[in-house]
């Protein structure tokens, strides 16, 4: 058997020499119904001073490239103690398919890295990168390279670096959070002590805004999340202010305003000038969300005598209901890819995540456990839901695969109840 080993001089050749993605081989087909899930292994980087024995900080820069591999669902993560913790194996001899290695150099105050991503079977490095950057910036740069191994995998750059925000009383107040993907560097965006909801972000991913009662009225604030220092409110009309989405492009946003007294949806500047109303008292009109190319909208009234799905056409004003099964649906969220709007609909008596075409015909449901989900939030990918889960007095948040397969609980070391969440667009900072 051809050992499998490249070494480290002919890799750092090969990543000079490597073409860039658009030539680079998709070896997976992540929409296959038959996916298998492949076998990943990924050692403990090596210090490049000292590469005798595994170091505490090499196993923990390898456990959030496994972990942020794992996350995208198609990947196994063997364990390292089966190999030894070893970078020279033989991989094929553990089943590894594809690897990551790495190494890493500790400077004053900077860090190096070095990693590659080896198609076993091929006997050759498919991607390779070399980074250097302060250390509080060493995770990011993992999770990029990770973003760009699913690329180079699948097709479609990864979902590593995005974030959810979400509603927690762990503060024995409502307030908003944020914390990167893998449940790690959670952050509390809002210390209002006060009824702090609904979060969302901004199209761009680069501003969270979320509906605050701390000045006596339940205003629309946002935040910058790189530094979550200045926050300005963008719509305090008296009554609600909430829930607003964006389209693709332009200064333009439609939200729910109760200023007329019965809550409806309005189109309306950053700003919060109105400049049209939507809806007309048809009934309470709410939780709108837009469709990716903004030319249709998504939202939640209950005109026909129950909350029910409906869509608006952005050009004629036209609306239509979607779902007609069940006696309470709600909270849309139109998925990025534009096929699913994923929902929370009563099913006999309990409350579970649905998926609908926009183009209407029979719902799919996603959840089947036991317990109340609600409030579904995309991936980047289209392929992946967080929501919130009821059971008993806890409320925590999950997420799960289009198909109802891999269903995981995040920040389950966090304390408090966490719900409405919010899954953020791809970010490239």
């Amino acid at each position: 058997m051809k050992h499998q080993l490249i070494t480290l001089p002919i890799l750092l050749l090969l990543a000079l020499l490597l073409p860039g993605r658009a030539d680079a081989r998709i070896y997976l087909d992540i929409t296959s119904p038959e996916l298998r899930k492949i076998a990943m292994a990924v050692p403990p980087l090596v210090d490049q001073a000292n590469d005798e024995q595994p170091t505490d900080s090499g196993r923990r820069l390898a456990d959030i490239l496994g972990r942020a591999m794992e996350l995208h669902g198609f990947v196994t993560i063997i364990d390292p103690q089966l190999y030894g913790e070893r970078q020279e194996v033989n991989w094929e001899r553990h089943g590894a398919e594809f690897v990551i290695q790495g190494s890493y150099r500790e400077g004053d105050g900077s860090f190096q890295l070095e990693l590659r991503l080896l198609d076993i079977g091929a006997g050759r490095m498919i991607h390779g990168r070399r980074y250097q950057a302060p250390r509080e910036l060493v995770r990011r740069q993992l999770l990029r390279f990770v973003d760009e191994a699913v690329e180079v995998l699948t097709g479609e750059k990864g979902i590593s670096r995005s974030k959810i925000t979400f509603v927690s009383d762990a503060t024995d107040h409502k307030e908003i959070f944020l914390a990167d993907i893998l449940g790690d560097n959670v952050r509390q965006v809002t210390r209002h002590q006060y009824l702090a909801l609904s979060p969302r972000f901004t199209r761009d991913g680069e501003h969270l805004t979320y509906t605050s009662y701390h000045r006596g009225n339940a205003n629309l604030y946002q935040t910058n999340i790189r530094e979550l220092k200045t926050t300005r409110a963008i719509s305090r009309w008296v009554g609600l202010n909430m829930t607003p989405t964006w389209p693709p492009e332009g200064d333009r946003m439609v939200l729910t305003l109760s200023r007329d007294d019965n809550p409806d949806l309005y189109l309306a500047e950053i700003s919060g000038r109105v400049i049209r109303r939507l809806t007309h008292g048809e009934g309470v009109n709410v939780s709108p969300s837009f469709s990716p190319d903004g030319r249709r909208l998504a939202f939640v009234s209950d005109r026909s005598g129950t909350p029910q799905i409906y869509i608006m056409d952005m050009s004629t004003m036209a609306v239509q209901r979607l779902t007609f099964q069940g006696h309470d649906n709600t909270t849309p969220s139109w998925s990025p890819d534009g096929k699913w709007i994923a929902y929370t609909s009563r099913i006999d008596g309990v409350l579970h995540i649905a998926v609908i075409s926009p183009d209407g015909g029979p719902p799919r449901q996603v959840t089947r456990a036991w317990g109340h989900h609600e409030t579904p939030s995309w991936s980047p990918d289209s392929r992946q839901l967080v929501f919130s889960r009821q059971r008993h007095e806890r409320e925590e948040l999950c997420t799960i695969f289009l198909d109802g397969s891999g269903l995981r609980v995040l920040f389950d070391n966090q304390p408090g109840n966490h719900s409405m969440p919010q899954w953020s667009p791809r970010l490239e900072w």
